[in-house]
């Protein structure tokens, strides 16, 4: 229990900004890498196959898991931090 006053409004604006970050990664790793540049990384192999083909099927999917554990943790020290635990 901390002893300063809850600010929910700062909460919600660090949240939101935290969010935006995560979705940027996201769209860039899922959209950026996967689509607009499959065929410069298919030049490039990862375990036998071609390095666009693995983000689009795999790699996108760890990241998002990854944001997911990012946001969890990053949005408990938010709420600790702004009182609104």
């Amino acid at each position: 229990m901390t002893d300063r006053t809850p600010d929910p409004r700062g909460y919600w604006r660090a949240n939101l900004r935290l969010v935006s970050v995560l979705l940027v990664i996201w769209a860039v790793v899922s959209f950026g890498l996967s689509i607009v540049f499959v065929e410069p990384l298919n030049a490039t192999r990862l375990g036998g196959f071609p390095l666009g083909f693995w983000f689009a099927h795999q790699g996108s999917i760890y990241v998002f898991v990854l944001l997911l554990l990012v946001y969890a943790f990053a949005s408990d020290r938010l709420a600790r931090r702004y009182g609104v635990d």
